[in-house]
Order: structure tokens, then C-alpha cells, then sequence
């Protein structure tokens, strides 16, 4: 029972990016105590954030999104660009960069 169990934590604690970004460059980023990774593919990425938080923390983290994907690229964010899986999710977000 434990090893089915163990695997599953062990998965779940893992950030994998979208199948399109597989192959993709991942940097790691921490800003204000919050852990993201990020996959940078010519002049597009995705960001996930690590860090588990409460709802109440979420609000911050569109912005913090934006600032990692910046210092992990080089590039800026295409204004408008930012896409989530789920409207309003602060767990994963693709975006369009200019570098």
C-alpha cells in the first residue's frame, strides 16, 4: 500500500510542462518566498508554480507569474499574452514573449 502511495507523492511534487514545451529550456525561479519553473521555447513559455499556497496568497501570483518568466527568459511578456489553462488559475500560464 505504501509504494502506490509513495509514488503518487513523489509524482505529484514533480512539474512537467505542457507536451508542446517538452524539449523546452526550464529555469527555477523563487520570488517572494514563491518557487516557480519556467520552460522557455523561442518566444514562448509556460510557468508553474511550486509553491503550494492558500487561496487568500493566489492573488499575488499573476504578477510574480509575469516577473519569472521574465527573469528566467530575458525577454519581456507580451501584454495581453498570458493564457491559463482555467480562468483565474495561478498554477500554470503560458504566455508570448518578445526577446
Amino acid at each position: 500500500m505504501w509504494r502506490p502511495l509513495s509514488a503518487f507523492v513523489l509524482l505529484a511534487a514533480c512539474a512537467s510542462p505542457a507536451p508542446e514545451f517538452f524539449g523546452a529550456a526550464r529555469r527555477d525561479v523563487r520570488l517572494s518566498g514563491i518557487d516557480f519553473a519556467v520552460w522557455h521555447d523561442g518566444s514562448r513559455a509556460e510557468v508553474v508554480r511550486l509553491t503550494p499556497l492558500a487561496r487568500a496568497r493566489r492573488l499575488a501570483v499573476p504578477p510574480l507569474m509575469i516577473q519569472a518568466v521574465e527573469a528566467a527568459t530575458g525577454c519581456r511578456v507580451r501584454p495581453g499574452s498570458v493564457r491559463t489553462g482555467m480562468p483565474g488559475d495561478t498554477g500554470e500560464a503560458r504566455m508570448a514573449l518578445d526577446c
